[in-house]
């Protein structure tokens, strides 16, 4: 088919990478423009673009798709192009209805839900945040509502105890390529059956703000551990700010030292105590001034007082 393709991060680019190994022609890609990144804030061009320039894909980068001079020239070239398909994933921005009804087969979204749960912009931080046993991806026909659309192919995968937002980030990205794949395939056989959403389940994944990371510990072991692994936690030892990368919980430790102690066991192991009594096993952190590192490297390189406490972060 021919095919324009809207993305922008690193998440999109498997599935732009899926597109030209199934064959299609990946007529444009759309993207957000070139932003400062870096020390330098030298302009950097987006994950994305640097995959299509690879490819050798015209690539395009409207501020606007909705109004203003960007979007009369974009709805004109894809006029022009006239693609069977557009394929949108994490591009950051609403398309217009003109474009929505262009391509012979419309627009397809992949979306990192079990939709109609969690759409919106943070779907993967507020699957693990929930405490969801599973997520997915979801190729839906794309609708001018926020992730209303049809849906028309859905792929599973289990959210492990230690899961965190950057490991189910990456999996689902992958997922994503592997869901467009087989809509594709479905759709070239027409035994594509668009299902519509309907209105039971639905819940929006709001943006993730930082205040979300500071972390109570009067909280249950269970709802920092969520915390940790889907937003990181932040806190104050010594004095120094701590990031907490990485945790799991399985409801076996209890202590009944006071919430925020820190406990080691031998040489590998630090667990943090909740406010209700449970245990939180720490995996991975970032002590400030230093890179991220597991806690048996941190453990190595620290001597922890007996009975040292995390408190709230400033």
């Amino acid at each position: 088919m021919k095919i324009v393709f809207m993305g922008t991060p690193v998440f999109s680019v498997p599935t732009l990478e899926i597109l030209k190994e199934d064959g299609h022609t990946v007529q444009a890609v759309f993207t957000q423009p070139d932003r400062p990144r870096g020390r330098g804030k030298k302009l950097q061009p987006t994950p994305v673009k640097a995959k299509a320039t690879e490819y050798g894909i015209p690539v395009y980068t409207p501020e606007s798709l909705r109004k203003g001079t960007d979007a009369e020239e974009t709805l004109n070239l894809l006029k022009i192009l006239n693609p069977d398909l557009i394929v949108v994933i994490a591009y950051g921005q609403i398309l217009p209805k003109e474009i929505l009804e262009l391509p012979k087969y419309g627009c397809i979204n992949l979306h990192a839900s079990l939709l109609p749960r969690w759409r919106g912009a943070a779907p993967i931080q507020r699957a693990i945040l929930a405490g969801d046993a599973e997520t997915g991806v979801t190729a839906m026909q794309m609708a001018e509502g926020l992730d209303t659309g049809d849906m028309l192919h859905i792929l599973k995968t289990r959210i492990a105890d230690d899961e965190t937002a950057e490991s189910l980030h990456d999996r689902l990205s992958l997922l994503s390529a592997e869901t467009l794949h087989e809509t594709l395939a479905l759709l070239e056989q027409g035994m594509l059956h668009p299902v519509p959403q309907g209105g039971d389940g639905v819940c929006y994944a709001e943006k993730i703000t930082k205040d979300m990371s500071r972390l109570d510990f009067s909280a249950s072991a269970a709802e920092i551990d969520r915390t940790i692994r889907a937003v990181t936690g932040y806190a104050m030892l010594s004095g120094k700010r701590l990031k907490l990368l990485g945790s799991c919980f399985d409801g076996k430790k209890t202590s009944d030292a006071p919430a925020g102690t820190l406990l080691h066991e031998g040489k590998n192991k630090l667990y943090l105590v909740c406010g209700d009594g449970g245990m939180v096993r720490l995996l991975a952190l970032q002590p400030e001034g230093s890179k991220p590192m597991k806690v048996q490297d941190y453990l190595n390189g620290v001597r922890l007082p007996e009975g040292a406490c995390l408190t709230a972060a400033e």
